[in-house]
C-alpha cells in the first residue's frame, strides 16, 4: 500500500472558492447530492458546471496502465465512474483491456459515450454487484468521501474484495493544514466523510485495504 499521484497530468480545475461559499446553502447541497443533471451539467455552484468528454483522462489512463502493468484481456473496474470518460480512455490507451464502471447517478450513465453501453452499471460502491476477485485492478477517484464513514469503510472493503491483486487505487478528499481544511469546507458540496490523512489511514486499516491511495486537496 503506497501513496502515488496518478492524477498528476490532469488539468487543474478553476475554483472560485469565495463564490462557491457565498452561493452554498442547504438547497444547493441537497440538489448536488442527488448527482443528477444539476450536479453534472447545471451551474457551477451545484457541481461540475458542465462535464463533457475532452480526452483529458487519456494521460491519466496511460499512467494507470503503466503503473499497474495492465494488458489486453485484464479486467478493470472504475467505482464512481460518472459519465465513463476514464473507462473510455483506458480502453483507447490499451486495446483489449476489459474496463467496466459503476455509478450511483443514472443521469451520468445515460450521458456516457455510446460505445460504453453494456459496460457501465447503476449501483453503489458500498455494495458492488460483482463476485470476489472479479478484477485485476479497481479504481475509485473522488467517490468514497461521498459516503458516511461506516459506508465508506464498507466501500473500501468492497474494492478490496473485488480486486484479486493489490492493484487498486483510491483518491479521496483530505487536507494537511487547518487552512486547507477551511478552504475545503467552503468548497465541498457532496462529501460526507473527510479528514486529515490519519483519519483515512485508520479507515483503510479497518477496511483491510492493501491498495494505493492519493488525496484531493482543495487550494
Amino acid at each position: 500500500m503506497a501513496e502515488i499521484d496518478l492524477l498528476r497530468s490532469l488539468p487543474k480545475s478553476k475554483r472560485n472558492i469565495e463564490k462557491r461559499q457565498q452561493g452554498k446553502d442547504a438547497n444547493v447541497v441537497a440538489t448536488a447530492k442527488q448527482f443528477g443533471e444539476m450536479y453534472w451539467d447545471g451551474p457551477r455552484e451545484y457541481g461540475y458546471g458542465g462535464y463533457h468528454y475532452d480526452g483529458r483522462w487519456r494521460s491519466v489512463a496511460r499512467d494507470i496502465i503503466d503503473h499497474y502493468g495492465l494488458k489486453s484481456g485484464m479486467r478493470v473496474l472504475d467505482v464512481g465512474c460518472g459519465k465513463g470518460f476514464l473507462v473510455k480512455d483506458l480502453m483507447l490507451e490499451c486495446p483489449g483491456l476489459e474496463v467496466f464502471g459503476l455509478d450511483i447517478s443514472l443521469y451520468a450513465l445515460q450521458k456516457a459515450p455510446e460505445e460504453l453501453i453494456g459496460r457501465l452499471h447503476l449501483g453503489s460502491g458500498d455494495n458492488l454487484p460483482f463476485p470476489d476477485d472479479s478484477f485485476d485492478c479497481v479504481l475509485s477517484l473522488n467517490t468514497i468521501h461521498n459516503f458516511k464513514r461506516a459506508a465508506a469503510v464498507k466501500a473500501i472493503s468492497e474494492i478490496q474484495r473485488a480486486c484479486k491483486t493489490n492493484k487498486s487505487f483510491v483518491v479521496v478528499d483530505s487536507f494537511n493544514t487547518p487552512k486547507q481544511k477551511e478552504t475545503f469546507e467552503n468548497w465541498v458540496l457532496t462529501a460526507e466523510f473527510y479528514g486529515y490523512p490519519e483519519a483515512w489511514f485508520k479507515l483503510f486499516d479497518e477496511a483491510g485495504y492493501t491498495g494505493d491511495w492519493s488525496w484531493t486537496i482543495v487550494e
